[in-house]
């Protein structure tokens, strides 16, 4: 028998409290048991009831999300979403709160959503089911990136969902400003790519940008598939650019980690590198498994520093995984793959 999830929901509007409570509690595994108007009420609430996940408002009177979900983390340590405006200001919250160790984030609906809150349930539901015993990527010393660096295979292609930004982070900060060109799918609201490029674009050494179609693909750059209705794909052998595609979703996603992963197994083949990091479901495990097999060196997340160990699992397990790192080693490891020095290919 399914033990349901135990929920309290945090948001100082009754009505969107309402709301949130109605979709969780129409899935039967989930189970909301309390409800908070604000950080104080937060407090008690989970003291006494003792959730399995809470998910909070970023927006609130006295204390606002940031400040208590800090203090959580802190203090007692749970998995908590994240439920944001979908504004500029909005988003740039919600990636301090997912660098700070919210599990994820889901973004307020708008008139005309078929689907409001998107998939919380399924993210309320894995949240229950993971270990929250990490160390944030925003506690992570950062360590200088290598200055001796070449670059010798030429593309890297990194696939994350639930967990990603932190994931992101640490793997990002260890390139030098001469990385070799960096191709990323992270499953992300369309309103929050553009202010995590930026972010991720201030603190490492590298060039990173929301991907655009027909962009080249240069050392020193890396690009970030946009949120919302294309898949970034790679495509020109003799001069590899972005490509932004109008698909269908791929394995609910879009943009889509596999389509990424297929087009620089075509085009890249032994010439790249495939990682695939933390995330729920199965997305992107058939196209690493392409890429290894064209011949790319490819890596995944071990379980232990992963947020939700599903994405890497499925890869794993279908064999697209030639080695299995802790989330602190894939950077380095990646640059050793592509060294011209490793390589002997400049």
């Amino acid at each position: 028998m399914i033990v349901p999830a135990r929920v309290l929901v945090v948001d100082d509007s009754a009505t969107m409290r309402g709301l949130i409570t109605a979709v969780l509690n129409s899935d039967p595994e989930v189970n909301v048991i309390g409800q908070a108007g604000d950080a104080h009420e937060a407090r008690a609430a989970i003291k006494q009831l003792n959730p399995d996940v809470v998910t909070l408002d970023i927006e609130m009177p006295n204390m606002n999300g940031l400040e208590f979900l800090e203090k959580i983390m802190r203090l007692r340590p749970m998995p908590v979403i994240m439920v944001s405006t979908m504004t500029h200001q909005g988003a740039n919250a919600t990636l301090a709160a997912l660098e700070i160790g919210a599990f994820d984030c889901v973004s307020k609906p708008v008139p005309g959503d078929a689907r409001p809150f998107g998939d919380l349930a399924e993210k309320v539901k894995a949240a229950a089911r993971s270990k929250r015993g990490r160390v944030s990527a925003a506690a992570t010393p950062m360590i200088a990136p290598s200055v001796d660096y070449r670059v010798g295979r030429k593309i890297v292609a990194i696939g994350s969902s639930t967990g990603g930004v932190e994931a992101l982070i640490t793997v990002l900060q260890k390139f030098p400003k001469n990385c070799p060109p960096t191709v990323i799918t992270q499953h992300m609201p369309s309103t929050f790519t553009k202010s995590f490029a930026e972010r991720l674009n201030r603190i490492c050494a590298p060039v990173v940008q929301e991907a655009t179609d027909g962009a080249r693909l240069e050392i020193g750059k890396i690009y970030l598939a946009p949120g919302g209705d294309r898949h970034l794909q790679v495509t020109n052998a003799s001069a590899p650019c972005c490509r932004l595609v109008e698909r269908d979703p791929v394995n609910g996603h879009r943009p889509s980690v596999d389509v990424l992963f297929d087009s620089v197994a075509e085009l890249a083949g032994r010439n790249a590198v495939g990682v695939i990091l933390t995330g729920m479901g199965r997305d992107g495990a058939s196209g690493l498994l392409k890429m290894r097999s064209a011949g790319a060196r490819t890596i995944g997340q071990n379980e232990k520093t992963c947020v939700v160990y599903g994405m890497p699992r499925v890869a794993h397990d279908i064999g697209a995984v030639e080695q299995q790192m802790p989330l602190g080693a894939i950077g380095e490891e990646i640059l050793k793959l592509t060294a011209a020095r490793k390589e002997g290919t400049e």
